[in-house]
């Protein structure tokens, strides 16, 4: 009879997948280490080179010490199937043994470094995945949009998830759920183009906005000043000023203004998946009455009402695009006009600009190149005696223009500055008017109100048809349509596909 045999615990590992393991693991940490000091002392920072960082080259350790266990199992499993080799069913543990000693330490030593390195990647992974270069850079085409935009607003500052997700586990979980639908969706292409707004998902605004925002504190006006300039040949001037009547303090007896709204109970009823069209209105009083408002031009059944959702009004249902809002064409030429990026000299050029922008591209290279052909063909045909004397304008408007249509379009995810209605305001999108449109009227006969001064006060208004030092207390249409300025909303005429660039002429035909 031969001799047991003893094997010593080394001798597992010097396998090929054991070997294999153990390489993949120590060359996935030691880059993981390599990457985590070139972002400390250099500052280098790059969305994909963090998914390597925090995502793939984890797995590549995780994959390698299941391979290093794996083999080591295997092979010990075969030298048990040997009767002349003395092993138990598990490895016993004798730190009497020298061997066993020293491989204990080995492995205690590789495991404390194992571990050290999975929790790093992993807490810099978790905050690497709540950062806006995971949510905007990451997910580069569908998010590119929303991602420029925010980069551009007043939030450029607030992380994605402070609005998306806020505060407390059951949004978090939620968040990570959607989230891991959103990711799905991208990396099989299915992603819907453009991406539709979250209507129903978004966080009540309590939750969100208003860690920032301090509702009872909206106590003061605001003064606001608007540029225009026409779309004519001398791309006239028209000036605005405008007191906004932000409001009192929500809540109280005599509150009035904007925010009114957020300190009483309003809640209204949409039938239709954007909440434009809203056909109910209810308002709780004081005395904890409910007032209800219908649409009497479009009445809507009660059957018909109780089939959709009834909702309390936040912040949200003004203030919608906080972050990711896209300018109409016109206004942003007017605000370059107004930053001296624009020269107002030049013939037409607002009027081009509109004209070139709202054409429809198949993607940014064919409209940088359109615009650049554009305005230089024009006004080398048109003005040849401007083209030398107002060259760095012309390429200076180039340059804007296109700057413009990078902010605000996107071919790729069909995106163009109307695809996602703005609710502030009234002029391109009823906004304001889907309630104050003096339709909605209670059991009274009360209706809810139309009037412009209820939000905002004109202080002063400068244009071609007001004679020099008129006062002027209503505003003033720069062309005369009579009395269809109080029945009509702005949005009628200047919605997105139908905007006036004439100049007024358009407006007059459609009066």
């Amino acid at each position: 009879m031969e001799p047991v045999k003893k094997i010593s615990a080394e001798k597992y590992y010097m396998n090929i997948i054991s070997l294999l393991g153990m390489l993949l693991s120590a060359i996935s940490g030691i880059v993981i280490v390599l990457f985590l000091a070139l972002q400390a002392f250099r500052g280098f920072e790059n969305p994909y080179l963090e998914i390597v960082t925090f995502f793939v080259l984890p797995m590549g350790v995780l994959s390698g010490g299941v391979l290093t266990y794996f083999g080591a199992w295997r092979t010990r499993s075969k030298h048990r199937r040997n009767p002349n080799v003395d092993l138990p069913p598990l490895p016993r543990l004798d730190f009497n043994d020298p061997d066993k000693l020293r491989l204990a330490g080995f492995f205690a030593l590789v495991t404390v470094v194992f571990f050290a390195i999975i929790g790093v990647a992993t807490i810099k992974g978790f905050e690497f995945s709540e950062s806006t270069a995971f949510c905007g850079e990451v997910c580069h085409v569908p998010m590119e949009p929303e991602h420029t935009a925010w980069e551009q607003s007043p939030h450029a500052r607030v992380r994605c998830v402070e609005c998306h997700v806020g505060s407390g586990l059951d949004y978090y979980v939620k968040a990570k759920i959607n989230g891991t639908r959103q990711l799905y969706s991208v990396l099989t292409g299915t992603f819907p183009t453009p991406i539709p707004t979250p209507v129903h998902n978004l966080r009540p605004a309590r939750g969100t906005c208003e860690r920032c925002h301090w509702p009872e504190k909206f106590i003061s006006a605001r003064h606001k000043y608007i540029s225009h300039n026409a779309p004519n040949e001398t791309n006239t001037r028209r000036d605005m000023q405008l007191l906004i009547k932000i409001g009192g303090t929500p809540g109280a007896p005599n509150s009035s203004g904007i925010h009114w709204h957020i300190g009483k109970e309003v809640a209204y009823i949409a039938t239709d998946e954007k909440r434009m069209e809203i056909p109910y209105i209810s308002v709780k009083r004081n005395d904890g009455s409910i007032d209800e408002f219908v649409n009497v031009e479009k009445p809507v059944s009660k059957e018909e009402l109780a089939k959709h959702e009834k909702r309390v009004m936040d912040c949200i249902d003004c203030h919608n695009r906080p972050a990711h809002s896209y300018n109409p064409p016109s206004d942003e030429l007017d605000h370059a006009f107004t930053a001296g990026k624009l020269d107002p000299s030049l013939p037409f050029v607002k009027k081009l600009a509109v004209e070139l922008l709202e054409q429809p591209y198949k993607s940014k290279e064919e409209a940088t190149a359109a615009i650049n052909k554009g305005i230089n063909e024009y006004y080398a045909k048109n003005y040849p005696a401007l083209v030398k004397t107002k060259d760095a304008s012309i390429k200076q408007a180039v340059e804007e223009i296109q700057r413009i249509y990078g902010r605000n379009f996107f071919p790729k995810m069909k995106v163009v500055w109307s695809a996602y209605p703005s609710h502030m305001g009234h002029f391109y999108f009823p906004g304001c008017f889907r309630c104050h449109d003096g339709k909605h009227k209670n059991a009274a006969g009360k209706l809810i109100s139309k009037d412009c001064n209820l939000c905002h006060i004109v202080l002063s208004q400068t244009q071609e048809n007001i004679p020099k030092g008129t006062q002027v207390k209503d505003f003033v249409h720069p062309v005369d349509i009579g009395n269809e300025l109080t029945k009509m909303n702005c949005s009628d005429c200047h919605a997105p596909g139908g905007h006036d660039v004439t100049g007024g002429e358009d407006a007059k035909k459609k009066h």
